[in-house]
């Protein structure tokens, strides 16, 4: 990573100095199928680019990015340059630039095994070799010489010849001519966004077609792709369908054709992210297709990332940022446009309801960290970058749009799109920009609004106080705001109240108002009179972005009725706010685990069943205190295992709770159960032990020390795939024995042996909680290892080590004070590694307050 990353600064006076007239690029991929006798050094491609481009001031220097083994020549307006006097490994020096330059560079660029760059992945299922690009933000210098900002947009043509038999996509649409795989010219767009994909992959065609409002015929030409080992699985007509609704919705809404042409949608191997929306060639994580059995709320989120990077051909595609700093302006605006798209569009209406309870639990925890930061943050540079994907440009953001669009008024929000689209089509922007068409359309002044909202960090709580009258009616209802001492701005919030009641083992609402909330306390008038409310919900309808607390009445009410809350976006919301107050300390983990064991039976939504499997399992492993560990285990085995066996056999809440059962299964008896369902000796009426639920119920046995290696090699024999190896792996780290977990540390951070994809499986398996104390001679090497991890690996499987091996199973104030005491020692490490490291911190601070008082409530 030194020497790699690139400043806010060097971007903005490059972008001031130089304008990008087009690219050429030729890429030699035939070395990706070559047999080699030294795997030991890199395996390369040759990678040919012209670039053309203008300086404002001849004479000047400047740089090109490229990040290679080798560059072999370089040429700047047909003088040779030598290689080794004007490239360090990183950046191509320019000087003496003219007013127009032709820039050519042939380098040697490496394949990559950690999903940045070109990827390139041997499937061990057939032997065939699948390549796939993925550059955000900054890793197409790994492919090509450019210049790696998202200001400097340009037209690309790429050229590309691979091994015969192979078909390769880009952003424009291709045709073979004599063995070379030629296409078409792209709009101007930025380097992040260009794709390749290429291979032996399978391959589905459909098209869209639309009339537009001037009566022309639009066209979209769709394709979708997957590895032939795959090809099985690959519901395509699903995907399609999806995407059809989706083209018509942001028609419908957005009143701009799409602009890129064709739209092919790749599913590739060992995938960093969810997805990526390069322009007319969207990549996606192939965990999207399904080899076993899944709920609806797997569907439902495929459908939602598919609209979220459709989305993005609009907002982020079409009109890209300046500069990372308004990261939000395509992540923030895809994220609330997937949701608002999948709930109007799809068949996932309740996707709101996802939303308010999965999605902002992420918002709400980044906000919480010492890393907080406002929606348009300060990136100083691309290390920056690559850590604000986070809770807060994605969930925050789009939770902060969606309130936006209560307080601008629908119409107006997406007549204000609509105009920003036509004014900035395939340029750059700033969040100045989008704000004066919204306040063109609104005829608000979004600028007090903004100061609030996106330029400042942390997260509000907003609590009701309830006064009654001796009569029982409500003679005041106002509502509290409050602040963390850390980030005091008290927020202006567009909410609704909700009054609830209990009757005939409803709780169902019977009033409710919306109010402005500003400053401290804000009296809600229109509720005054109204009958006294067993619940009061501040924010009902999920209207704004906070956290909601509880007066001392709704809180009991909840404990004794959550299950009788009838509307299901109320009932998450509830969830999420219990949830919210056992991560803060307010309630003890065990009351939550109590609530789940006596309500979870009872949710009807899928995705908040699993949201909530999840959460009671981070109570038990983080928040209970250590000595009723045992006890909630026991608990929670236990009650899970009622509601698996009181499930409707055949049904997605069956196999929900399977899934938990087996994640929290540790004594004799749960094992015996989960080994007869595995080899047949027991059964459970309607659930099919599919392949992939196979591997589920082989980890915890494999953690337990009830499935040894050659347990788990016979399973691979069954399961020979790229699928069945990551499972394998994980498993494999997974077993009880400080031999394993000696050589599960080795392979990760001794060793670049392995790919992206298995360092994230050896991490996982390597962490498993249930033998503590076998991590325990961990917590001293972690420190003694990251700042050398950082520096020598990709910043990639950079975070996933240092996220992935902190000691957070280490759950004392001993580990608290070796962190700080790293802290305090390395204070000038790389600011994005200490940024994670301070994260981590945070996580185990917040871990022994809730042990505390989880242990409190013992007394």
């Amino acid at each position: 990573m030194p020497g790699e990353n690139l400043s806010r600064d060097e971007a903005q006076e490059r972008a001031a100095l130089l304008s990008v007239d087009g690219y050429d690029v030729s890429l030699d991929l035939r070395s990706a199928t070559e047999d080699r006798d030294d795997e030991s050094a890199p395996r390369t491609f040759r990678s040919v680019t012209t670039i053309r481009f203008r300086c404002a001031e001849p004479g000047a220097t400047s740089f090109a990015d490229l990040v290679a083994p080798s560059v072999t020549a370089v040429s700047l307006n047909g003088r040779d340059l030598e290689p080794g006097e004007v490239f360090d490994g990183a950046r191509i020096l320019l000087e003496d630039l003219a007013a127009e330059n032709e820039l050519v560079v042939d380098a040697q660029c490496a394949y990559s095994r950690t999903g940045e760059g070109m990827h390139r992945f041997v499937d061990p299922e057939d032997g065939e070799v699948y390549l796939y690009t993925q550059y955000e933000p900054a890793d197409s210098r790994r492919v090509f010489a450019n210049f790696e900002q998202p200001d400097l947009k340009a037209p690309f043509r790429f050229k590309v010849r691979a091994p015969e038999g192979w078909v390769v996509w880009s952003n424009g649409v291709g045709e073979l001519t004599d063995g070379v795989w030629k296409f078409a010219e792209t709009k101007p767009i930025s380097t992040y966004i260009t794709a390749v994909v290429a291979g032996p992959y399978h391959y589905v065609t459909d098209s869209y077609e639309r009339v537009l409002e001037d009566g022309t015929r639009l066209e979209i030409p769709l394709g979708a792709m997957c590895r032939k080992g795959l090809a099985p699985y690959f519901d395509a007509d699903d995907v399609f369908l999806v995407t059809k609704q989706g083209l018509d919705f942001f028609h419908d809404h957005f009143d701009y054709p799409y602009p890129f042409g064709k739209y092919d949608q790749a599913f590739v191997p060992e995938y960093n992210l969810g997805a990526m929306e390069n322009p007319g060639l969207v990549t996606f994580r192939e965990e999207y297709i399904f080899r076993g059995r899944v709920t609806q709320a797997s569907y439902e989120r495929r459908a939602n990332v598919i609209l979220h990077e459709m989305a993005h051909m609009w907002f982020g595609d079409l009109v890209t940022m300046v500069w990372w700093d308004d990261l939000w302006l395509k992540e923030s605006f895809a994220d609330f446009m997937g949701t608002f798209s999948l709930a109007e569009a799809t068949r996932f209406t309740n996707g709101w309801v996802t939303f308010a309870n999965n999605r902002k639990a992420w918002a709400y925890r980044a906000d919480q960290l010492p890393s907080t930061h406002p929606i348009t943050a300060d990136i100083r540079d691309l290390e920056d970058a690559k850590l604000n994907f986070d809770g807060i440009t994605y969930a925050k953001g789009a939770s902060v749009l969606k309130q936006l669009v209560a307080y601008v008024g629908r119409d107006a929000f997406l007549e204000g799109a609509r105009r920003y689209f036509k004014r900035n089509a395939y340029g750059n922007t700033r969040l100045g920009d989008l704000l004066s068409v919204l306040e063109e359309t609104s005829g608000r002044d979004l600028a007090t609004w903004s100061r609030a909202w996106l330029e400042t960090a942390g997260v509000n709580s907003l609590t009701p106080q309830v006064i009654l009258s001796a009569d029982g009616r409500i003679t005041e209802l106002s509502v509290l705001q409050e602040a963390a001492e850390s980030h005091p701005e008290l927020r202006p919030h567009r909410v609704a109240v909700g009054l609830y009641r209990s009757e005939a083992g409803a709780l169902t609402r019977y009033a409710r108002a919306e109010v402005d909330v500003f400053g401290p306390r804000t009296v809600v008038g229109e509720l005054a009179g109204s009958a006294a409310p067993d619940l009061v919900l501040v924010n009902d309808d999920d209207l704004t972005y906070c956290k909601i607390r509880f007066d001392e009445t709704s809180l009991a009410t909840l404990r004794a009725h959550l299950g009788d809350i009838t509307d299901p976006l109320a009932r998450a919301l509830c969830w999420s706010a219990l949830w919210n107050l056992t991560r803060d300390a307010l309630m003890p983990a065990r009351d939550f685990i109590d609530l789940v064991l006596r309500f979870a039976g009872r949710e009807s939504d899928i995705g908040v069943l699993q949201m909530l499997h999840a959460w009671a399992d981070s109570a038990l492993t983080f928040y209970a205190a250590p000595e009723w560990r045992e006890t909630g285990a026991r608990l929670l085995a236990d009650g899970a295992l009622k509601e698996l066996r009181l499930a409707e056999p055949g049904s997605q809440h069956q196999l929900t709770w399977a899934r938990f059962f087996a994640a929290v299964a540790s004594s004799a008896a749960d094992l015996q159960l989960l080994q007869g369902l595995l080899e047949g000796t027991a059964k459970i009426d309607g659930l099919d032990v599919d392949q992939e639920l196979r591997w589920t119920l082989l980890e915890p046995l494999a953690a337990h020390g009830a499935a040894d290696e050659s347990v788990l090699a016979a399973e691979l024999a069954r399961d020979d795939t790229a699928s069945g190896k990551r499972h394998q792996v994980r498993c494999l780290a997974a077993r009880p024995s400080a031999a394993v977990k000696a050589q599960a540390w080795a392979s990760v951070v001794e060793s670049d042996a392995l790919s992206n994809a298995l360092v994230e499986a050896t991490i996982a398996g390597f962490t498993q909680p249930s033998r503590r104390e076998l991590l325990a001679p961990y917590a001293t090497t972690y420190f003694a290892a990251i700042e050398r991890v950082w520096a020598e690996r990709s910043i990639q499987i950079g975070m996933d080590v240092v996220k992935g091996l902190f000691p957070s199973l280490q759950d004392s104030p001993e580990t608290l004070d070796a962190t700080d005491a790293w802290l305090a020692a390395h204070e000038s490490a790389a600011p994005a590694l200490r940024r994670l490291v301070l994260e981590a911190r945070d996580d185990l601070a917040r871990t022994l307050r809730g042990q505390a008082c989880d242990r409190a409530a013992a007394v």
